[in-house]
């Protein structure tokens, strides 16, 4: 009796907590936002008869307007799934590039039928079909499924309303893949021997995105190839004594589902609203919430002679204070610290990227340490008013 009794004052005590609890994530901005928001702003133009394109090692080809119709089906199919995104879409263009070179490929050798479906050709990969080179083995789904491109674009994305919920995992099931660099994200859903290989079709599928998507169709993102002036000095993204590191660049433990991972920028803990700065001066060619629940702000800069991209992460929507096509200079207050997306806490997630925003991402401290950035204090008014 007396373990029931205790059993039972512990459980009224713990039922105002679990009901605030479940107040929290209900009303948490980054859960609401992500079910309710369809973020792509991606609209799909004329299909070009071909492109010519560069991969990241330096191989041009040109794909033809079969290929890019393909890639027109991905890229509709992606902006038309929650959470997905121009990110999301362009890790799928990298995937089918990778895997097919976005070829509607049968299997005979496995699947005699798959040569009864539109096809583009026979690949002899295993029991592998198609765009992303699926498997029906491996639980993907049939030969008639998977000799459907906009079936095989669904499952990559994957998702709650995807084909295989849960498994196997499309991208929008890999727990933190918004922060992940892409060509790992690729590979989070492939499952390749190869895993490298996603990256070297990083910059063709960009110009693929830019040359079938219409400028401007609703999206928060800009070109980034404006000729941006040297800057005139560099300033540190947070106010002097504001912060304290609490996750370094590199290989790490998730904090959130406990699964090892790559951190590909550094985490800066700092209080909710805390002014966030510009690194450099630069353009800001993104700004607004990634796939609907993550801020983030991306500027291109010149540094050194250098093309370098800055992106700050984790803002709330009310918290960001530039819109892409802005003009910054080094210090200016762009954006308040904030928790949302991926987030256990307030902090800023910052990412530096030689080369450009479509590169991988380097060790910021390092970086920044090698300039001698200096610090600043945080401004004592004028700053912007937050957005309803």
């Amino acid at each position: 009796m007396k373990k029931l009794l205790a059993l039972g004052i512990v459980g009224m005590l713990l039922a105002p907590m679990l009901g605030l609890l479940s107040i929290g994530v209900l009303m948490n901005p980054a859960v609401t936002n992500q079910a309710n928001c369809i973020a792509s702003g991606v609209i799909l133009g004329p299909i070009p008869d071909e492109l010519t394109v560069t991969t990241k090692d330096g191989t041009t080809f040109t794909l033809n307007r079969q290929q890019l119709t393909h890639a027109g089906t991905i890229i509709t199919v992606g902006a038309n799934i929650p959470g997905v995104g121009r990110d999301g879409i362009l890790i799928a263009l990298m995937a089918a590039l990778t895997e097919s070179t976005l070829r509607q490929l049968a299997n005979t050798g496995t699947y005699p039928e798959s040569g009864d479906y539109p096809n583009d050709g026979n690949g002899s990969d295993h029991d592998s079909l198609g765009l992303f080179q699926m498997r029906p083995q491996a639980g993907w789904g049939t030969v008639a499924e998977l000799m459907d491109t906009t079936y095989q674009a669904r499952a990559f994305y994957g998702g709650p309303d995807g084909p295989n919920y849960p498994s196997p995992r499309g991208l929008l099931d890999i727990p933190g893949w918004q922060q992940m660099d892409k060509g790992e994200a690729a590979q989070a859903v492939e499952v390749s021997a190869y895993p490298d290989r996603y990256q070297n079709y990083e910059p063709v599928a960009r110009t693929i995105l830019d040359a079938l998507t219409i400028p401007g169709g609703g999206g928060s993102g800009v070109p980034g190839d404006e000729t941006i002036p040297e800057t005139t000095r560099l300033v540190f993204p947070l106010p002097t004594g504001s912060y304290v590191r609490t996750s370094q660049f590199g290989p790490r433990v998730d904090p959130i589902t406990g699964e090892a991972s790559f951190h590909s920028g550094t985490d800066w803990a700092a209080p909710d609203g805390t002014a966030i700065f510009a690194l450099a001066d630069g353009l800001v060619t993104y700004a607004g919430m990634v796939d609907g629940y993550s801020g983030q702000i991306t500027i291109e800069h010149t540094i050194g002679g250098e093309k370098v991209a800055t992106k700050y992460i984790h803002m709330w929507s009310h918290g960001i204070h530039v819109t892409a096509g802005d003009r910054v200079t080094a210090g200016q207050h762009i954006g308040d610290v904030g928790s949302s997306g991926h987030s256990t806490g307030p902090h800023l997630h910052f990412q530096v990227h030689p080369g450009g925003a479509g590169s991988p991402a380097i060790d910021a401290e390092p970086w920044l340490a090698g300039r001698g950035v200096e610090g600043i204090d945080a401004p004592t008014g004028g700053g912007p008013g937050c957005a309803a």
